[in-house]
């Protein structure tokens, strides 16, 4: 087994260590079929612990998006996300206008990869997610074969909140919903919406706004 792949079974078993979290699928099994898993979005730990929720023969084929200014800020990160985790870089800013920064999820997308996205684009702390950007939606658009599912994570961003980069024990769940689909003539705008009360309903204990 090379030091990438041990590295990330130890990373997996770390992040349920420090979490306590399984994946709760609740509305829908884990199956090897391209999805793209869209979350709520609190820490740079969201994807780790959703990556370590998904059975280890998943992951391979699942591909976190990590911004790229934070995890190549060192060569360990560097390492981390390009042979750990495998993770597509993103710019958050346009180097030139003509820049599409949806062209390396696509890429993947071709290939038959999954993706671990966050629609809000940012993290927030005020509990509810931002509102979803069009990339999903453009995403759902170009690849209709991929399942598209809603997932909650929870209690996350007392683990690793902004500013911090030691994660600190907490208990946190990770929860998968049913998948959704792009309908027919639905505008951007009505799925967007849609798209974020399905992740808000995986709250535990319900949501209300």
């Amino acid at each position: 087994m090379s030091l990438a792949a041990s590295t990330g079974l130890f990373l997996a078993a770390l992040a349920r260590l420090i979490t306590g979290a399984q994946g709760h699928w609740k509305g829908c099994p884990p199956m090897a079929e391209q999805r793209i898993y869209f979350a709520n979005h609190q820490s740079h730990f969201d994807w780790v612990l959703i990556w370590a929720a998904l059975p280890r023969e998943l992951r391979a084929q699942t591909r976190p998006i990590a911004a790229r200014d934070y995890w190549t800020g060192s060569p360990l990160k560097t390492w981390l996300t390009s042979d750990v985790f495998n993770a597509i870089y993103v710019s958050r800013t346009r180097s030139t206008p003509d820049e599409d920064p949806l062209e390396p999820l696509v890429d993947a997308l071709a290939k038959g990869d999954s993706l671990v996205i966050f629609p809000e684009g940012t993290r927030s702390n005020r509990g509810e997610p931002q509102s979803f950007k069009a990339g999903l939606y453009h995403l759902a658009e170009q690849f209709p074969q991929a399942k598209l599912i809603p997932t909650w994570i929870d209690n996350v961003q007392r683990v690793m909140p902004k500013g911090e980069v030691v994660p600190v024990p907490i208990l946190c769940t990770v929860t998968f919903g049913a998948p959704l689909q792009l309908q027919p003539e639905e505008d951007k705008r009505a799925f967007l919406e849609r798209a974020r009360a399905a992740v808000m309903a995986l709250k535990p204990g319900g949501w209300r706004e």
